[in-house]
């Protein structure tokens, strides 16, 4: 049985390689048929397009020499140098003899004559004489480098006029020994295209009437449609066009056309003749369908002696596929993963090589919210969106696994550490791009933990351990990072708990302090403004800061408890400074847990507060989180006299869109933006945008972070509203503000303080 079974196997085998033989031969045989023949259309087309373009640059050339002809006429002549040079010009020789033959004779736009400084003393345009001097300086910079050449200065321009560069010789000859010089191009002049041509007047019976550097005549002859219509003509190309932009269109030919100096001059267009039009609408066709009927027929052949062989194997391997695979994105599941992961870990233990197995464990952060706020589909839809995304960008020995719900697994086989680094930089990249789920755009983040054998153990289960620590240590850190596993990781947890614990109590005891920092007035310096700012002094580990107890608390769930002691220290605070304007920190959890507004209006009114003293600051994070509702919650708190502002603006995505659906009173300008001021210009330009923006939606425009008199005056100087910053003051125990206040309407009204002193007060 064992025997039939090889047999049957090994049969199967000899037929897949069979037709997949035959299979490929044909295709590849077609395939190769179809590209002759389309390529012999495209070539034969593409070898007209050449062709044609050729025509057309030699017929420029030659419209260039034709200029130049053109002007030999008149400028190689004896009554030219008589009425023009010597000091004078004889104008009304000059509007006969020039201006006029040259524009109705030839159709030149503009004449012009230079000097032996080659400076205007004629100009003709648009039938009339016109001023020499004004006229010119409009078109100086562009022919003064076709006048540079006439001049014999070294050519830096294409060649062009080869036609008339041919008779240079024989000119020379009749003109008595005397040498000619001419240049003649095709420039952007005043922003459209033209021939430029300058000829040198000499005489041409006479040559002692030549005193030092001859004069130069100077014709722009405009490449408009006329011009075009007249060129086709000549080519029998009667549709051809100079255009602003295009592209090759079926018979529409579109051709960049540059001037004799690089610069672009738009698109030379026309309808070109196509030689390989019945290959490509004909020929081909039929044997593109040929190819077809053969490979379907050959396709039904092979299907059939295929269907008995693979229905077989595609059950066993199916059976076998669903044992190791998670259903929902067939990805290994944790049993297949884990016996992997052992492999490669023997594998290591036996070659004892320098290579290392990483292991990195990846959660989906807030992936609860997606289930209660779009629901369970939609959460399943989130999972196999992120598992087709990251298989195509993990190598072909990298394993990608699903252990359930939203966390995955990457196995990796890594030379260094550096290979470790690139994995979780690579799958951050990758899940930082905004997800499409039932109609919806979902912003992702991911926590990541890293554990690598040997360093951290040389089982499964040792090196998975490792990584879940790096894990949650990645999550109580913000989220949205990349842990690699250290042995102070399970000593740091431990003291997560211990911060967590102590914290619960220093809320209920009321152990919390808050600080104030006043926000100075741009416009007469007084402080108008203080921000609350929530300390903890621990008795035994001194000051623990907000950005390390803060994440603990929201991991924690505390988050409500801490936000609503917060807000009712301020307005308890706020009681003592009348006059005072009081800004409080809103974090996102207090939107999603807090019946906000409920507890806003209790604590107003139990205080007997002003709405209208209190400034909530908001940042982004709200912003990003369920829009619809936190819209409301918004309105809401406006609604009942509270001002709101966006703080920290400039960071993150700093979306224009949030300006337009949320209504803020002010807008706080990070301090990353006003420290960097003085070094790059990006910056200032930056925050005048903003400032300029808030202005006029009717909002002030505070700048976090000052902390020189340098970035305070830019900060005036661009029209920000309020200052806030240690150059000023550091924030002060509540007892401490009347005293800070004090100092600050001293100096409002004129007594002379040092800043520093002024800070110190």
């Amino acid at each position: 049985m064992v025997a039939g079974k090889i047999n049957a196997l090994r049969q199967n085998n000899d037929l897949r390689r069979l037709t997949l033989l035959i299979g490929v031969a044909l295709a590849l045989f077609g395939v190769a048929l179809i590209v002759v023949v389309a390529y012999a259309g495209w070539s034969a087309n593409r070898t007209a397009v050449i062709r044609e373009r050729q025509l057309v640059e030699n017929a420029l050339d030659n419209r260039v020499s034709r200029v130049l002809d053109e002007q030999k006429s008149i400028a190689w002549w004896d009554d030219a140098i008589t009425n023009l040079t010597r000091g004078r010009v004889n104008t009304q020789w000059a509007d006969v003899e020039y201006g006029a033959f040259l524009s109705e004779t030839y159709h030149h736009s503009e004449v012009f004559v230079l000097n032996d400084h080659d400076a205007p003393v004629y100009a003709y345009i648009g039938g009339a004489r016109v001023d020499a001097a004004a006229a010119y300086d409009l078109v100086r910079p562009v022919i003064a480098k076709v006048v540079a050449e006439a001049r014999g200065a070294a050519p830096t321009l294409r060649s062009r006029a080869r036609a008339f560069e041919a008779g240079r010789s024989r000119y020379r000859e009749q003109l008595g020994g005397i040498n000619p010089r001419w240049s003649g191009h095709i420039l952007s002049v005043q922003g459209r295209p033209a021939v430029v041509s300058v000829m040198s007047i000499v005489p041409n019976v006479t040559p002692s009437l030549l005193h030092g550097e001859p004069y130069l005549l100077v014709s722009v002859v405009r490449i408009d449609d006329a011009f075009m219509r007249e060129l086709g003509d000549g080519l029998l190309l009667p549709d051809l066009r100079l255009v602003a932009a295009g592209r090759d269109t079926g018979a529409l030919t579109f051709e960049p056309f540059s001037a004799d100096d690089g610069a672009s001059l738009g698109y030379l267009q026309w309808t070109t003749k196509q030689p390989g039009k019945t290959l490509l609408l004909f020929i081909l066709p039929l044997v593109a369908l040929g190819v077809l009927l053969a490979g379907m027929l050959t396709a039904v052949m092979i299907r059939r002696l295929k269907r008995a062989s693979n229905a077989l194997a595609t059950r066993e391997a199916q059976a076998r596929h669903d044992s190791l695979h998670d259903p929902l994105c067939g990805l290994p599941n944790r049993r297949q993963f884990t016996a992997q992961l052992q492999e490669e870990l023997d594998a290591l233990v036996v070659t004892r090589n320098s290579r290392r197995v990483v292991v990195a464990c990846i959660d989906i952060d807030r992936f609860k919210d997606v289930n209660d706020t779009m629901g369970h589909h939609a959460g399943d839809m989130l999972v196999k969106a992120v598992a087709d995304r990251l298989k195509p960008c993990l190598g072909p020995t990298d394993v990608l696994a699903r252990f359930g719900s939203d966390e995955f697994a990457v196995l990796r086989t890594a030379a260094n550490a550096q290979e470790s680094i690139a994995l979780t930089d690579m799958l951050q990249r990758t899940l930082s791009r905004d997800f499409e789920v039932m109609g919806q755009t979902v912003a992702v983040t991911a926590s990541i933990g890293v554990a690598e054998a040997p360093e951290h153990g040389f089982s499964s289960d040792e090196l998975m351990r490792a990584a879940d620590i790096a894990l949650y240590q990645a999550k109580s850190q913000g989220r949205a990072r990349s842990m690699v596993f250290c042995a102070e990781m399970a000593a740091e947890v431990e003291q997560r708990r211990e911060i967590e614990v102590q914290l619960r109590a220093a809320i209920e005891n009321d152990a919390l302090d808050l600080y104030y920092q006043p926000l100075i007035s741009c416009a007469d310096g007084s402080i108008r403004s203080a921000e609350a700012l929530l300390r903890w002094r621990h008795p035994e580990r001194g000051d623990i800061a907000p950005s390390v107890f803060v994440p603990i608390a929201e991991e924690a769930g505390l988050m409500p408890a801490l936000g609503a002691w917060v807000i009712e220290r301020a307005f308890a605070d706020s009681a003592r400074w009348p006059d005072l304007e009081i800004a409080v920190n809103l974090s996102p959890v207090q939107f999603r847990h807090v019946d906000l507004s409920e507890t806003l209006h209790r604590l107003a009114r139990k205080h007997r507060l002003e709405p209208s003293r209190i400034l909530f600051e908001v940042t982004e994070g709200v912003l990003l989180e369920s829009t619809e509702r936190n819209r409301s919650i918004l309105d809401t708190i406006r609604a009942m006299g509270f001002r709101v502002a966006l703080d920290d603006f400039g960071t993150g995505y700093s979306s224009l869109r949030y300006l337009a659906d949320f209504r803020f009173d002010k807008i706080k300008i990070d301090r990353a933006f006003v420290t960097s001021i003085n070094e790059r210009n990006r910056a200032m330009t930056i925050i005048k945008a903003v400032v300029t923006l808030g202005r006029g939606l009717g909002m002030d425009i505070v700048a976090e972070g000052v902390e020189t008199e340098a970035e305070a005056a830019a900060m005036r100087m661009l029209g920000v509203t309020q200052l806030q910053g240690f150059y000023f003051s550091r924030p002060v125990p509540a007892n401490e503000v009347a005293g800070v206040l004090e100092a600050f309407a001293r100096a409002t009204h004129g007594e002379a303080r040092a800043p520093s002193q002024i800070r110190a007060g």
